[in-house]
């Protein structure tokens, strides 16, 4: 794909440290141009199952691809700068575009796709600009003081990718946003806890501080890795507290299309196993952290299949 070259003359620092095809180009790309770079990067950047599986329609793909884009990017501006100050003027320039997508005039080939996402599936503005939240607040919040505080992160952080999923599939009502907001915050946890020492090498520690303080858990646990009872026995509670709202969830999955069905339960069955692959190593996510192996992946993708088209 060939996009039109870089503007430089505004450009903050922080774009040096991401792929130069992230970048604002000067002029707009064309929409077919646009749909081929959302279609690659979301082939490219393989997550715990693929964004577009085999069981969606293939009228849906395009705009998975182009949704899938857009999350990625806002994502790595948050994560990946290693600058919080250029992180928030990437994320400011970033909505700027998503501003621009809005008002029909936007230049990056995601909002270019996006536009036509957009219009078509009848997206509010406000479902996409709500995940930027979460990426400003990345910046400046590293430790949550309660469990609500840590459900307050989830809610921008987490649930607008379930609305923006059920709008891509023709659903937006109340009653299936709420059972997706459960799902996507159980998954939220499920990879919270998966990832304790790796998000502490970032300066992040998202169990709630009045969890370590009722277990008798130190951050220099974590540091140390020391798996400590009391640890372990805090652990075994978030696993728990997580497996619930995957519960809350679940009946979200009759309440929508075969395809749409299918998927839903991978992702559900998904988060569940990495609950399972903290219990199997009796919640010590300190040592090595917990993953899914593919042959049980396979085995996730084969139950789902039998249970929805058998």
């Amino acid at each position: 794909m060939s996009v039109s070259r870089t503007s430089t003359s505004s450009m903050p620092l922080g774009w040096n440290a991401l792929p130069e095809s992230y970048r604002i180009p000067a002029t707009a790309p064309s929409l077919d141009e646009a749909r081929a770079y959302c279609e690659r990067l979301a082939k490219t950047h393989y997550e715990n199952f693929s964004v577009a599986t085999w069981f969606l329609p293939k009228r849906l793909r395009q705009h998975f691809y182009n949704v899938y884009a857009y999350c990625r990017i806002s994502d790595d501006l948050g994560d990946e700068v290693g600058n919080p100050q250029q992180s928030l003027e990437l994320l400011d320039q970033w909505e700027t575009e998503l501003d621009a997508c809005y008002a029909g005039s936007p230049k990056h080939p995601v909002f270019v796709a996006l536009a036509e996402t957009v219009a078509q599936c009848g997206i509010p503005r406000h479902e996409f600009s709500d995940l930027l939240i979460a990426f400003r607040q990345d910046q400046t919040v590293t430790r949550f003081e309660t469990f609500n505080d840590v459900l307050g992160y989830c809610r921008y952080s987490a649930n607008p990718v379930g609305h923006l999923v059920l709008y891509l599939c023709g659903y937006a009502d109340a009653e299936r946003q709420q059972l997706s907001d459960y799902t996507c915050t159980a998954l939220q946890l499920a990879n919270f806890w998966q990832d304790v020492f790796v998000d502490y090498g970032k300066g992040r520690i998202y169990l709630p501080l009045e969890d370590l303080r009722r277990f008798g858990v130190t951050g220099e646990d974590i540091a140390q890795r020391r798996a400590t009872q009391p640890f372990l026995a805090m652990m075994k509670f978030e696993v728990e507290r997580a497996r619930e709202w995957f519960e809350r969830g679940l009946p979200l999955i009759k309440l929508v299309n075969r395809e749409l069905a299918i998927d839903l339960e991978l992702f559900s069955r998904g988060g569940q196993e990495i609950l399972r692959a903290i219990e199997r190593k009796h919640f010590d996510v300190l040592s090595s952290r917990p993953v899914i192996t593919k042959p049980r992946k396979l085995l996730l993708l084969a139950r789902a299949v039998a249970g929805k088209l058998l």
